[in-house]
Order: C-alpha cells, then structure tokens, then sequence
C-alpha cells in the first residue's frame, strides 16, 4: 500500500495494517479512490444504560463512550459524514457493505441514498444461535441487516456472481444468508460487542473482491474483516478509536498465521 500522505499505522506487518484513531479523521488522510472495497460495521448508539443477554446471563449493554446514545438527527449527521468519506475513497466499480440492526440501519440507508450510492442487494444475516430476548415482551431479535451498495448507478460493479453460484450447489445464491454467530475460538483473545463471524465476511469479501484488492474496515473493532482479508490474500487497512480492540486484532492475526514475533 503506497499512498500520497504520511500515515503512522499503530500496527503493519505486510499488506496488513491498522491506524488508531478517530476513523472520521483518518480517512481524510487517504487520497480519493484508494479501496476496492469497503465493509462497515459503524456504532449503533446503544449504550444508555440497558440490557442484554450474553451466554445466559444478563449484561449492560454500555459498550464504550464511543457507543453512546445520540439524538436521531446526530445519528444520521455521523452516518452521512462517513459514508461521504467512503464514497470519496471507493475506487471505481467498487462496493461498500455496512452491517446493522434496526437501531441503526435505516438512517444507513437514508444517507446512502441521499449520498446517491446505488444499493444493490438488503442483505439478511439470519443468527442461527440468536440470544433470547429476556423481557419476553416481543420477538427474539435473530438478524442483522447488510446493506450491498456501489458509489452511483452508472458504474460496473464487481460482483463474483459465478463463485457465489458454485458455493450455493449451482444455484443462485439468495440475500438471506444463514450463519451462528462468532464462535468462541474466535473470542480467545478478547472480543468486541458487535463481532461478526469470520464466515460471514468470507463470503462478503468472495464476492465482491479478487486476490490482491484492497479492502478499507473503518470500524475495525476485532479485526474479523482483516482476518478474513488475510486468509483470503486480500489486503486490508482497519482504523478504530479503541486500541484494546487493535490488540486484540494483532493477536487474532498472529496466532490466524503462527506468527512468533512481537509487535
């Protein structure tokens, strides 16, 4: 990765790197059409005191103040800023995936088309492993949304349509797709709130990308994005305010490769 600007990565081994610090701001530092790709996982504004069911038991679900809960008009300020941002670095005929929940994806989808991207695909994760709902007061929350999008409607996107059909039995592959959620190896070193499965962003990044692109994650939290880049001979660029969460990505990568050096 060979960019215009001077950038201090927190952590860079290879086509594998990481930035701490406010995502917002260091994507500004990047030149315009710099990834193929981009997978977003951004914050939900949950964090205002309530609860939530982990393993069985009953836990806050406080994430971090860079959770907290913001009026809706911030919420969507925030999401319009740095989509416009990722607008500006996708390059030509490449996608941005943003993974959320109802608290959060419909103002997503609301930037998305004020920005005048072209949503593809409303993808749905269906957990096959959901935590219940503990105050038994509605449906037990089983799904997340990913939203599929390229930078306008005129453009070619990539898309592997063909390794899409041959991994679904030579069928075309729907947008519900059916995964648990992270398994527990994949917390061994810590996890974040919001971890996906490595399967998932396997296959987000199979279709819409080739060996050698680069893939963007402004919200790395535990690194799966990059983990799964990695795997996949892809190269990844992760940014998150948290360092813990770049620790535990670093961590997740050594032991992803049986890596013997120290950071």
């Amino acid at each position: 990765m060979n960019f215009q600007n001077k950038i201090s990565y927190y952590y860079e081994y290879a086509d594998f790197k990481l930035i701490l610090g406010d995502s917002l701001e260091m994507m500004k530092k990047f030149p315009s059409e710099t990834f193929d790709m981009i997978f977003a996982d951004p914050p939900y504004f949950l964090s205002s005191g309530g609860i939530t069911c982990n393993s069985g038991r009953m836990v806050k679900v406080d994430k971090g103040e860079w959770d907290k809960s913001l009026s809706i008009n911030e919420k969507h300020d925030f999401n319009k800023r740095w989509l416009s941002e990722c607008k500006r670095l996708l390059k030509k005929g490449g996608t941005i995936w943003i993974s959320g929940t109802y608290h959060n994806i419909y103002s997503i989808g609301m930037a998305l088309e004020e920005l005048e991207f072209k949503i593809l695909n409303n993808i749905i994760w269906e957990k096959s492993n959901p935590s219940p709902n503990l105050s038994c007061r509605y449906f037990t929350h089983s799904t997340e949304t990913i939203l599929w999008a390229k930078r306008n409607k005129n453009e070619k996107h990539k898309f592997n349509y063909k390794l899409m059909k041959s991994l679904n039995n030579g069928k075309q592959m729907k947008d519900v797709w059916t995964f648990s959620t992270a398994s527990k190896s994949e917390k061994k070193y810590g996890h974040h709130p919001t971890q996906k499965p490595l399967k998932l962003l396997e296959r987000i990044i199979m279709a819409a990308t080739d060996e050698g692109d680069l893939i963007l994650d402004p919200f790395n939290g535990s690194g799966t994005t990059g983990i799964a880049a990695s795997r996949l001979k892809r190269k990844y660029l992760g940014i998150d305010i948290e360092q813990s969460y770049l620790d535990i990505t670093v961590n997740r990568l050594k032991d992803s490769f049986q890596m013997k050096f120290e950071i």
